[in-house]
């Protein structure tokens, strides 16, 4: 029997590693399942499914290799992209000069999806051709904003803390957006600093502190890998007194709760999927389904990235049913038409940028050492949001009393927000200008 044969690559070793493996169990088991359901009937032929993958070491000029064997030399019938913004940029580069679709289930940054530009033409590094599963790194926080306005204190006081990569400036820029837009404003939602650095423990950790004691701080976002999201978190935990309310991007990731132990407590982060999160889907199995069939397969931890990996074989089957062939223009066609519900949420993109805009953000918070889903705009009549609970509110409550007795006439030097860099020399605050 022939085979159906899906390319890609994964991180099975280098910093991505964990995440890979994830990936690799989630796919394994999608393949178990089609071809235990009678396989891929493609033109009226049955088929049977295979993924066949290389280790990019979570490396660029590694997953480039690999993309330009699998698109010009292997002819993979099908490509899914690699774990991470910058190899998935490598990935559809590469497909996009072969003509060949990539189904995107591993990276966020908003720079993969190029719109149109004003004259209608498309521009020369448009890839056309890339589908995207998951939601865009500009949504990740616009929850998290949406929820600080909902708190009972009226002056907030934001701090965004942005890696320099285009992954962290598009989930920056995303909060940054949605902090302005104006009821969150009416709210009391302030961005008092922006600071954009390569956390460096020598001289981050001073100049960042005294960045946010001089503009008062009381919410901080941080945005960049695993490792600057930790950082920054301990960083405000150990030196920044009565700062109630933390959110990184790190937080929606199970492994975060133990490595940053009690001080994960209360933060929160956003997530693409919850095994928690109510979902009814309309394709394949449920989240709980789909967690006891991973730990049954031996999988390691069950994140966001293997219930992405295995909605994107979903929708690609959906897709291929569509376009009745292996064209990839009509399977390109057949993407743009489809409406579901899968274990991950609502599937729908842009038709002319592929761009993911059925999918929805989840907010989560820890406590007491696991992730909790919270609403981003709970209901104040309820009562619901008493945010952030326990020790951070009581010590934090005589300094929201100060804050909010502060002349509201002062709000104008709040929108005089100041781009920071990570050398101290150039640290500056709104209270100069």
């Amino acid at each position: 029997m022939r085979k159906l044969v899906i390319g890609l690559s994964l991180p099975l070793s280098g910093q991505y590693a964990a995440t890979g493996l994830q990936i690799e169990a989630a796919l394994r088991l999608f393949a178990n399942d089609t071809n235990a359901a009678g396989g891929v009937t493609v033109a009226g032929e049955r088929r049977d499914l295979e993924f066949e993958y290389r280790d990019d070491a979570s490396r660029r000029d590694r997953a480039r290799e690999i993309y330009r064997w699998l698109c010009f030399e292997r002819r993979a019938a099908l490509i899914f992209g690699p774990y991470s913004t910058a190899l998935t940029r490598v990935a559809a580069t590469v497909a996009d000069a072969a003509g060949m679709l990539l189904v995107n289930h591993g990276g966020a940054g908003d720079d993969l999806y190029d719109d149109l530009n004003r004259s209608g033409r498309r521009p020369a590094n448009h890839r056309h051709m890339i589908v995207g599963v998951l939601s865009s790194a500009s949504d990740y926080m616009t929850g998290f904003v949406s929820l600080l306005a909902t708190l009972k204190f009226w002056r907030k006081r934001l701090a965004i803390v942005a890696a320099k990569t285009p992954f962290a400036r598009a989930v920056a820029e995303g909060a940054e957006r949605e902090s302005k837009r104006r009821r969150i404003w009416l709210h009391g939602v302030r961005l008092r600093l922006k600071y954009s650095t390569h956390f460096d423990p020598d001289h981050t950790p001073d100049a960042l502190t005294r960045a946010l004691h001089r503009n008062r701080i009381n919410a901080v976002v941080s945005a960049g890998r695993y490792e600057h999201d930790l950082a920054i978190m301990r960083l405000c935990a150990a030196h920044v007194p009565n700062l109630p309310v933390l959110a990184c991007v790190a937080a929606g990731v199970a492994r975060f709760g133990a490595d940053l132990a009690e001080d994960a407590e209360g933060i929160v982060g956003p997530s693409q999927w919850e095994p928690d999160a109510e979902i009814i889907p309309q394709l394949g199995p449920s989240s709980r389904e789909f967690i006891h069939r991973m730990r049954a397969l031996g999988a390691p931890e069950c994140d966001y990235p293997a219930a992405q990996a295995y909605a994107a074989g979903l929708v690609t089957l959906a897709a291929l049913r569509a376009a009745g062939s292996l064209d990839h223009s009509n399977l390109r066609s057949a993407f743009s038409g489809l409406r579901m519900t899968t274990l991950f949420g609502d599937f729908a993109i842009d038709p002319v940028s592929g761009r993911q805009v059925g999918h929805k953000m989840l907010l989560v918070q820890w406590h007491r050492g696991r992730k909790v889903l919270i609403d981003a705009e709970p209901d104040p009549d309820e009562g619901a949001i008493e945010f952030p609970s326990g020790w951070r509110l009581v010590l934090a409550s005589m300094r929201y009393f100060r804050l909010s007795r502060r002349d509201r006439s002062q709000d104008s030097r709040d929108v005089n927000d100041a781009q920071f860099s990570d050398d101290p020399d150039e640290i500056d605050d709104d209270e100069k200008h």
